[in-house]
């Protein structure tokens, strides 16, 4: 730190000082008073020593912050705890933090901490509130340092940045049976021999190493090639979780916009899933394919998701693109926003690999107020829509405004039956309005 710095940080009182010890000099010279002299001098000494000994406490500060948690649901609170720690043998004088937040966290917090004794360490904590999705910086530290006589004042910054994450609001679900339970890179002997019967159980082509007792012969004399019995391996859960991220398939603004419950029911469908044994995946209109399945895989998914934003260059197309890249087969859960007939039927190429296909059609439009002509025309290609998406090979659940998942859930596991009903309704409505 050089004089200058120092001059800078001097207060008002710091600076009368300095004052009066020039007044004091110039009368002590004028007068030839030696005793006046010395007067200047110490006047002169303590806002100067004050700023070397505030200037000292630069270097020998160390401040920790942590995040609990490091990763909150929307609408919950964390706590922020700053460890300062002096690592002097001169105690420090008062001091005041400040730690920088992004506007959604609220306003900077300040906190007074007395004087640290040498080497010395405290903790002082406080919260934040996120309502919006997203990460967000905390930091750095900005601390206000001063002297004992208050002569000099000094802000000093640590560098360090942690990072809050706000993720989407996470619901529980009830437990239901659900179609499509095991597919993927496993086998099963009970689901293959009650599709294709005893003697054309599981089999696959042999490889170098496989043991020639599990050679299915009348499979090989079928297909011409040496064919292997795999019924060994056991059947694995996968479902593949899908987000449309179409900016004009979604209305409302904030977090109370038909595109954050769609995130919210995303979170929640995964999380879920995780929980009853599947192998997860995560595929968005904006290109974000998330593997869950491995260790920390849940994390990895609500992470994606804080960030997930809408997109106006986002399509079906692009959408059915990014799941086909990697046909996993299993349960397939979307949510939908408005969708049109033609994008609906788009959206039957995912049927392929014996997929279970169960989508959430979102009636975007309910959540925003409209003439009861608009209104009526809205409904009529809302149902024409799920009715597309039915004979396409879907399961559709229509969603409006204020209507839960965990409400909604149950009817996923109904069967056919359930939802042949709801197409049926689709169809009588579609028809009334032609």
């Amino acid at each position: 730190m050089t004089m200058r710095e120092a001059l800078r940080g001097l207060t008002t009182r710091g600076r009368s000082f300095l004052a009066a010890a020039i007044a004091a000099g110039i009368s002590a010279l004028i007068l030839g008073e030696r005793d006046l002299l010395r007067v200047a001098v110490l006047l002169a000494a303590l806002p100067l020593l004050a700023a070397v000994y505030v200037g000292r406490s630069r270097y020998k500060l160390a401040c920790t912050r942590s995040l609990e948690p490091g990763r909150a649901p929307v609408g919950s609170s964390a706590r922020v705890i700053l460890r300062l720690q002096n690592l002097s043998r001169l105690p420090t004088g008062t001091m005041l933090l400040e730690d920088r937040l992004p506007y959604a966290l609220g306003s900077r917090p300040r906190v007074v901490l007395e004087r640290l004794g040498a080497h010395q360490a405290s903790s002082v904590a406080y919260t934040v509130r996120a309502d919006v999705r997203g990460r967000y910086p905390i930091g750095p530290l900005v601390i206000r340092l001063t002297d004992p006589f208050g002569l000099c004042e000094l802000t000093r910054s640590f560098p360090s940045v942690d990072q809050l994450t706000v993720i989407p609001q996470v619901v529980p679900l009830p437990r239901v049976r659900l179609a499509g339970e095991y597919a993927g890179a496993g086998d099963s002997r009970a689901r293959s021999v009650a599709v294709h019967g005893e003697d054309d159980a599981a089999t696959r082509e042999y490889r170098r190493g496989d043991d020639l007792r599990r050679v299915h012969w009348r499979s090989t004399a079928r297909t011409g090639e040496l064919m292997v019995r795999r019924e060994e391996q056991p059947w694995e859960s996968r479902a593949t979780v899908v987000l449309d991220t179409r900016a004009q398939a979604h209305r409302g603004e904030g977090p109370t916009a038909s595109f954050e419950w769609a995130v919210s029911a995303a979170a929640s469908v995964a999380v879920h899933l995780r929980e009853a044994g599947y192998k997860v995946r995560l595929v968005t209109g904006t290109g974000v394919d998330i593997d869950g399945s491995e260790s920390g895989g849940e994390g990895l998914i609500l992470d994606a998701l804080a960030d997930v934003k809408t997109a106006s260059t986002a399509d079906v197309s692009l959408l059915v693109e990014n799941v086909r890249r990697r046909s996993d087969g299993g349960l397939v859960i979307g949510l939908f926003g408005s969708l049109t007939t033609a994008e609906a039927h788009l959206l039957s190429q995912l049927r392929g690999n014996g997929a279970t296909c169960v989508g959430f059609a979102i009636d975007s439009t309910t959540w925003v107020s409209m003439t009861a002509g608009d209104r009526q025309e809205s409904d009529r290609e809302h149902a024409a829509a799920s009715l597309a998406l039915v004979r396409s090979g879907w399961r559709s659940v229509r969603v409006s405004h204020g209507e839960t998942l965990p409400a909604l859930w149950p009817t996923v596991g109904r069967g056919s039956q359930g939802f042949a009903y709801r197409a049926a309704m689709a169809e009588t409505v579609s028809g009334v309005h032609r």
